[in-house]
């Protein structure tokens, strides 16, 4: 595996990864839009708990796959190794440009908006400046000091969950008060009938707070021990973030009067406000911007892994491979991305379209799983190696895909655009494939 200098990233380490890729802003958001939709909070705490068990069917079935591939890249190495090289090319195009750089952006964008809002921003600043401040110094962090660069990263990790426990213990302590409005009587609201529709476009959104359970994938090539602490890292993550979410979400819905978080975007301050007063609310909006900063950590730290490999493989520039232990041009490539696309306006459409073909690129990935159980290891373009058995195969995947798929096809009916994008985005795609690799000159997959 001659692509990367090993460094020593741990279990530790990935699993605040994987935490971070996956806690953002959707958690603090996403329910009052699911009560506005699903009418009573059992229903919204239920769409969290499928959401959950849909991440963690993917985590385990990334897992298996980074089981037998344990190279840094994600669905690129995945897809190119275990399908085709062009259809790995596709998948780490997409992340290149939706799945990092557009989440980035938003997660910077919306930082500025917790830490700098209208009312008391100085005249001085100009808008975008403190997003823009963040993702530099992210793209520093792990550009320029690796080691300082991923202990920071697990400092930040550490004291948002610490911050979020805590907050979770002053909700439980405030429950035999009678504090929880939400649970009195009078506030139950006349249930609506139950909507198939409205809990699968619950369930899509449900899902995007869960994405980033497959974080550790990117950077398996630095990882210690990959093929067992990757797998075990996504597994232990997923599974914690979706008891802490819907611990969240339990408080959210029920800690406010109904009325006051019905279609309302921060229904997290909102429940702290109802418990604990301005203090308190203040407080949750400080979580939300660390959880924020830690996600553009962890996106910085991982998406220029992917284009690293896919240099290494010959199919972008050499000057983004990985040089010593940091790849510094990609992280260069994807900061100055991230950064243009902030100060661009009116792109956010564009990238919520493009959460089409994020979903189909995932859902592509698991499925290649049941390409390597039919496949001779001769067949591939560099050995692949054969596991244990995973748990619950075919069912495992087979849940992951169906959900996923079923999620990107509400979308493409809500929004008939959005098919028409992703094949434009692959289109495009095939076309750089075409410029980067003429002449047969590119790397061999796997060639050290």
């Amino acid at each position: 595996m001659g692509n990367v200098q090993k460094f020593d990233l741990g279990l530790g380490t990935l699993t605040s990864l994987v935490v971070a890729s996956m806690i953002g802003a959707g958690v603090f958001t996403t329910s009052g839009f699911a009560l506005a939709d699903l009418g009573t909070p059992q229903r919204v705490l239920a769409a969290w708990l499928i959401g959950g068990g849909v991440a963690v069917c993917g985590a385990l079935s990334y897992g298996a796959l980074a089981q037998r591939i344990t190279l840094s890249g994600g669905e690129y190495v995945f897809l190119s190794r275990a399908v085709h090289p062009v259809v790995g090319f596709l998948a780490g195009w997409v992340s290149l440009l939706a799945g990092f750089t557009g989440a980035i952006a938003f997660a910077a964008t919306a930082f500025e908006v917790y830490v700098m809002p209208d009312d008391i921003r100085p005249v001085w600043l100009p808008a975008d400046s403190v997003a823009i401040a963040l993702v530099v110094m992210c793209g520093l962090a792990h550009g320029l000091w690796k080691r300082s660069g991923t202990v920071s990263h697990n400092v930040v990790v550490i004291l948002k969950l610490v911050l979020l426990v805590a907050f979770l213990g002053y909700a439980a302590f405030t429950l035999p008060s009678g504090a929880w409005q939400g649970m009195q009587p009078s506030a139950a609201p006349i249930v609506p009938p139950f909507s198939l529709s409205a809990f699968a476009l619950t369930l899509m959104w449900v899902s995007l707070s869960y994405s980033g359970f497959n974080a550790a994938v990117y950077v398996a090539g630095e990882a210690r021990d990959a093929a067992t602490t990757v797998p075990r890292a996504m597994v232990i993550a997923t599974v914690l973030v979706m008891v802490l979410y819907l611990a969240l979400n339990a408080v959210f819905v029920y800690a406010p009067a109904p009325e006051t978080i019905i279609g309302q975007q921060d229904i997290a301050a909102r429940a702290a406000a109802a418990l604990g007063g301005s203090w308190l609310a203040a407080g949750v909006r400080t979580i939300i911007a660390l959880a924020l900063l830690s996600s553009v950590s962890a996106m910085v730290l991982t998406g220029p892994r992917v284009y690293a490999q896919m240099a290494h493989d010959g199919v972008l520039p050499t000057v983004l491979r990985i040089h010593g232990d940091v790849p510094r041009a990609a992280v260069a490539l994807q900061v100055g991305m991230a950064c243009v696309l902030i100060r661009l306006a009116g792109l956010q459409e564009l990238l919520s379209y493009l959460g089409f073909i994020l979903s189909i690129s995932a859902a592509a990935t698991v499925a290649s799983l049941f390409v390597l159980h039919r496949t001779d290891q001769r067949h591939t373009p560099e050995p692949i190696s054969r596991p244990t058995p995973m748990p619950g195969y075919p069912f495992v995947p087979a849940v992951f895909i169906v959900c996923t798929l079923g999620f990107a096809s509400l979308a493409a009916l809500r929004r008939p655009l959005e098919p028409l994008i992703g094949l434009a985005t692959i289109a495009v795609g095939l076309v750089l494939y075409a410029v980067f690799t003429r002449g047969g000159g590119h790397r061999r997959q796997g060639q050290a």
